[in-house]
Order: structure tokens, then C-alpha cells, then sequence
């Protein structure tokens, strides 16, 4: 259409309905979702607990704005902050995206150091290869230079090392010059690239010696998309401030700052904030996403079935893939050409139409829905519902796409 502006490369399908982890599109076309909305419908589509409670949460309340506070918010930061408690998390700002979440992280970054040092360490180190957000600030914080071209100058501030260099790392965090450190456990957009244990134990180290906030961008990894809550938690490590957003509200926009004992009171009156933070509705639906994901055989499962489709395409020993890496529901898979055509095959299989544009069910072909993450990689985030017939399902048609 086009009233939309020229934002996206969208693949060639509109949809109209979801269930479980299928997708129907308007020709009546039905497609397996290995996407989950970019890992945001981390229930599926139409899950019934978070249906009913958005649902019943529309007719009760949908906004009173945070100069007030409901009933069903409340009780989301209660849960959300209870369940973030082993790492340390005490308190919590809701907003409605990652973007957002990973800003109020920057800002009380910057609002800790200077009221406890003074100006000039205002300074925000972050990774070569990160996606912190499209804003210009958290655009600023991504290290990425294709993300940068045409919208300088930046919020100054930010600069960029090598992962897995504890060297540089070392160098860049100078306690002088420096308030934070922002960091994906599991590295998204730029290929599904986990962090090596031993230099988030080093940055650990580093940034506790330093009084330099330990910062985790947990908005695609988190909400148990690696098989535990956080993707921080497999690291053993304790940050000072969480991000989260995506998967946190099953399909509704929501995003989070949450920060430990250090942080905790950084944030006063006037400080921050955010017309639809913490909506009641959006509220509902996370509340029915902690219930449902926080909990250890739900996350054994996510991990299972991680393991489950990287055993597989491994055993395939495919000359078309290069290497399967991943952790839980987060599974990246590289190839020896561009992954784009890979994209459009799978969903151009899909077919039931008897030749006069009517879908005829026992026709029906599935398609399969993918997402890159750089330009020769599949991005897997599929919805953590999906069965185990789903995923063989899925497995056979890419199998079948690749030759």
C-alpha cells in the first residue's frame, strides 16, 4: 500500500488471523511461524489465558495515566520485579518498547555518575555488532555502522569494542570518563552471537571495581526466549540495571527498566516517564506471560526444544549451511548465499488454490515464516508453544527449500 511510508522490506504476504503457531494469510493461505512477531508473540497467536485477560481488561480499564496508578499495573511491576529478584532486581520503570527501555537505562547510567562523581563520566560502552534501538540515542548506542548512515549527529557519548576482546574492553572502561556498560547477553540482530562466559565474568568484575553500571539489553534474549527468564542468568552473572520489552506482554507493546540495589533510587520524581508505560491492558496481558513462563518446566521445555531443531539441522550435514548456533528458541543458521530468497521460497510454497483464486483445504501446502539476522543468516524465534510435530514440520520445509 502505498500509504505506508518506504520503511520496511516487507516478504510478500498479508495476513488476517493467527492460532497457536500458524498464521492465515487473506487468500486463506496458512503458514508455520518460526518468528513470533521477531520474538515478540512468545505465546503464540491467540493464546487464550492472555485473549481473556486483555479482553477483560478493555471492558474494565484501559488508561488512567501514571499520575495515577490501576490496580492490574501494580501488580505487574510487583511480579515482573519478583521474578527479575535473583539477579538482583529490586524496582522497575515500565515504557513500551525496547527502544524506550534501553534509553531510561542510559539515562539513569548518566544520572548515577554524575550525581555521585560529578561531570564528564557520562560515557556508555556497548558492543560492535549490538541493536540497542531506532531512536537517535539508543541508534547511538547500536554498533552498527548500516544503522547510522543518514540521521547523524548523535547523542555523544557512545563508543564501541570488539565482543569477546577483554583487552579493549578493559581499556574502554575507564572509571574516569565512563557511567555504564550496555550489553545483549545473546547478540540479535547481528547474527544470534552469545556472549563468551568468560568475558561477561570480566566485565562483571570490571564495571563492580569501577562503580560503571552493568547494564543487560534483555529486550529480544529475555522473557525465557534462551530457556531461562533472563539471558543473563546462564552467565551467572548479576547486572545492575535489565531492559525488557518484546515477548514480555505475549503481543502487546510494553518494555521495561529494571534495576538492582545500586540503581534502585536513581530515578526521582520528574526524572522520566511515559504516557502509555505500563498500560493497564498491556499490564494484563504480561501478567498472564510471568504466569506462564516463569516457571522451570516451561523453560526446560524452550531449551528442549532449542536443542531439539539445531540436533537436527546439524544431522542433516546440508552442504548449503555453514554453522547452527543458538541458545533455547533463539537459533541463528548460516549459509553459503543470501538468506533473503531463502525467506521468499518458503512463503511462496504455501498453496490450496484450486487455479480460480479459492482456497481448497485438502490442497493445502503450509509455508513456512523465517527471519534473517545479516544477510547469509537465518534468525529462528519461533512462539514457545510450538509442538514438536510443529517443529519437524518446519524442520522438512526448510529442508526441502534448501535442496
Amino acid at each position: 500500500m502505498d500509504v505506508f511510508m518506504n520503511t520496511y522490506h516487507r516478504l510478500p504476504v498479508t495476513f488476517t488471523r493467527g492460532e497457536g503457531a500458524w498464521l492465515w494469510d487473506v487468500q486463506g493461505k496458512k503458514y508455520l511461524d518460526f518468528t513470533a512477531g521477531i520474538a515478540v508473540n512468545c505465546l503464540g497467536h491467540g493464546y487464550p489465558a492472555l485473549v481473556k485477560a486483555v479482553a477483560d481488561q478493555a471492558a474494565r480499564l484501559c488508561h488512567v495515566s501514571n499520575y495515577f496508578q490501576s490496580d492490574v499495573t501494580a501488580a505487574f511491576a510487583e511480579k515482573l520485579a519478583a521474578v527479575c529478584a535473583p539477579v538482583g532486581m529490586k524496582n522497575v520503570f515500565l515504557a513500551n518498547s525496547g527502544a524506550e527501555a534501553n534509553e531510561g537505562a542510559c539515562k539513569i547510567a548518566r544520572k548515577y555518575s554524575l550525581k555521585k562523581y560529578g561531570p564528564g563520566r557520562h560515557r556508555i560502552v556497548t558492543l560492535k555488532g549490538s541493536f540497542h534501538g531506532r531512536t537517535i540515542s539508543t541508534l547511538s548506542a547500536t554498533g552498527q555502522e548500516k544503522f547510522h548512515q543518514d540521521f547523524g549527529p548523535f547523542t555523544e557519548g557512545f563508543i564501541y569494542v570488539p565482543p569477546g576482546d577483554i583487552d579493549a574492553l578493559d581499556r574502554a572502561l575507564d572509571a574516569n570518563t565512563t557511567a555504564g556498560f550496555l550489553v545483549e547477553a545473546i547478540q540479535g540482530e547481528s547474527g544470534v552471537i552469545p556472549q563468551e562466559p568468560a568475558y561477561l565474568e570480566a566485565a562483571a568484575r570490571f564495571c563492580a571495581e569501577r562503580d560503571i553500571l552493568f547494564m543487560f539489553d534483555e529486550v529480544q534474549c529475555g522473557v525465557g526466549r534462551t530457556g531461562t527468564f533472563l539471558g543473563c542468568e546462564a552467565y551467572g552473572v548479576k547486572p545492575d540495571v535489565v531492559t525488557l520489552a518484546k515477548g514480555l506482554a505475549g503481543g502487546i507493546p510494553v518494555g521495561a527498566v529494571l534495576a538492582g540495589e545500586k540503581a534502585a533510587s536513581v530515578f526521582q520524581i520528574g526524572d522520566h516517564g511515559s504516557t502509555f508505560g505500563g498500560n493497564p491492558v498491556a499490564a494484563a496481558a504480561a501478567l498472564v506471560v510471568l504466569e506462564t513462563v516463569n516457571n522451570p518446566v516451561f523453560l526446560g521445555e524452550i531449551a528442549r526444544k532449542g536443542d531439539k531443531i539445531q540436533e537436527a539441522i546439524r544431522a542433516w550435514k546440508h552442504p548449503r549451511i555453514q554453522a547452527v548456533r543458538g541458545r533455547g528458541l533463539m537459533i541463528a543458521v548460516d549459509l553459503d548465499a543470501e538468506a533473503w530468497p531463502i525467506l521468499e521460497a518458503a512463503i511462496a510454497r504455501a498453496d490450496g488454490s484450486d487455479g480460480k483464486e479459492h482456497f481448497v483445504p485438502e490442497r493445502f501446502v503450509p509455508g513456512l515464516l523465517m527471519l534473517s539476522a545479516g544477510p547469509k543468516t537465518l534468525r529462528f524465534l519461533p512462539p514457545y508453544i510450538i509442538s514438536d510435530e510443529e517443529i519437524d514440520g518446519g524442520l522438512e520445509i526448510l529442508k526441502t527449500i534448501l535442496g
